[in-house]
């Protein structure tokens, strides 16, 4: 967050007012994003080892540039939607107020007696399965999506679930199939990095066990088709990752009398480079929206820049993963992208700007507050679910 004095320090940044996030949200010459990047370091430290996510065979997901620079995926696009997105959920605990809530409809669904999950949690939002799967949510989720695939109009959408907007949705489950772009995109990555790999060994009691109880536990082991080391009951060095059976072939424990290194249990990456992330904000798909008629459309956009700045200016916890704990570090510097020519400075990241931000977003959610559904819980239908299930594959796109 940028405070008051840096931002007095920067003199040729322009300050954000509301006639200036209007011509943002609605004027077809305006820009056509704007943009953050964010330096991050370790809360270790510069040098510090983090850890990036890992993916079913090939483990981290790690380019290397033709000029021989490994770029590492931190935390991916859709991570970071789901890591923004609950800045909007109610707190739930009764006592913290959480202003963000009041400008989207908090909609439940109740899976079973002991479990209910609020549409902020779920991976694809108003299309998600759970929606589809809830009778008296689905009837009115088709109608906005069919809304928005015939018209654009947006405006259904944004009083049922606009957070679908914010961060991009596709009803790849329901009927219309329709598909439309984040307005809020964010990743993480680290430049120049050297991946590092770890080796550990469990010692079980095994050794401890008397010759009659261990031939006892290897025949039971082998009747029943386990291994020992997996239940615990015998010591297991863990020096090789396990991979599928079609990457086995292809990633052998052991190249050239040695060990693989791409079979070894991952150790983290030490960035050598940068730790970046960036933020984007797509105001060509925002002025792509629209509502019934001119005016509407005016609301609805208003609406998705004032949610999707909310968002895109939050500072969000960076305690990505087990082993990848980060921070923010200098100041945020937000410039406002033009169709041609250079970037512009533009303050969102002192308090002012952002209560600004905040005032904006609020004074739009009133268009769409009066046609909020009345109701706000919603059950699960197993049946419903099951249907889901039979529908042919060519009813079904592919997931996203």
């Amino acid at each position: 967050m940028t405070t008051m004095a840096q931002q007095e320090a920067r003199p040729h940044t322009k300050e954000v007012t509301v006639e200036l996030l209007d011509i943002w949200a609605t004027d077809p010459k305006g820009p056509v994003a704007l943009h953050l990047k964010q330096t991050l370091l370790p809360v270790e430290g510069a040098g510090g080892v983090i850890f990036p996510p890992t993916y079913a065979d090939i483990g981290y997901n790690i380019d290397t540039l033709s000029d021989g620079t490994r770029v590492a995926t931190i935390d991916s696009i859709g991570s970071q939607a789901n890591r923004m997105e609950p800045i909007f959920k109610a707190s739930g605990d009764g006592q913290r107020e959480n202003v963000l809530a009041g400008l989207i409809p908090q909609i439940e669904i109740v899976l079973h007696s002991e479990e209910k999950r609020s549409i902020l949690d779920l991976a694809h939002r108003g299309a998600d399965a759970v929606v589809q799967a809830s009778p008296t949510l689905a009837t009115d989720m088709a109608k906005a999506f069919e809304a928005l695939r015939r018209t654009g109009n947006a405006a259904l959408l944004c009083t049922l679930a606009p957070t679908s907007l914010v961060f991009g949705v596709w009803d790849s489950r329901g009927g219309t199939g329709e598909k439309r772009p984040r307005l809020v995109r964010a990743i993480i990555r680290a430049w120049d990095v050297e991946p590092l790999h770890a080796a550990a060994q469990f010692n079980s009691a095994w050794k401890a066990l008397s010759e009659q109880q261990r031939a006892e536990l290897e025949k039971e082991a082998k009747a029943k088709k386990t291994k020992l080391s997996e239940k615990g009951l015998a010591d297991a060095p863990a020096t090789f990752r396990k991979v599928g059976t079609s990457a086995a072939k292809y990633l052998q424990e052991f190249r050239d009398g040695a060990p693989n290194p791409e079979r070894r249990v991952l150790g983290g990456v030490l960035a050598k480079g940068r730790i970046e992330r960036e933020v984007t904000v797509n105001l060509v798909a925002l002025r792509g929206l629209r509502g019934e008629g001119d005016e509407e459309t005016k609301q609805v956009r208003k609406y998705l820049l004032g949610l999707s700045l909310l968002a895109a200016t939050a500072d969000i916890d960076l305690f990505l993963r087990e082993g990848c704990h980060l921070r923010y570090t200098g100041e945020d510097v937000w410039h406002s992208v033009p169709r041609r020519g250079e970037p512009e400075e533009v303050d969102l990241a002192s308090e002012p700007a952002r209560a600004l931000v905040l005032n904006y977003a609020s004074a739009a959610a009133k268009h769409f507050e009066a046609r909020r559904p009345k109701t706000l819980l919603h059950n699960f239908s197993l049946t419903e679910a099951k249907k889901l299930l039979a529908k042919k594959d060519e009813e079904t796109p592919a997931a996203e």
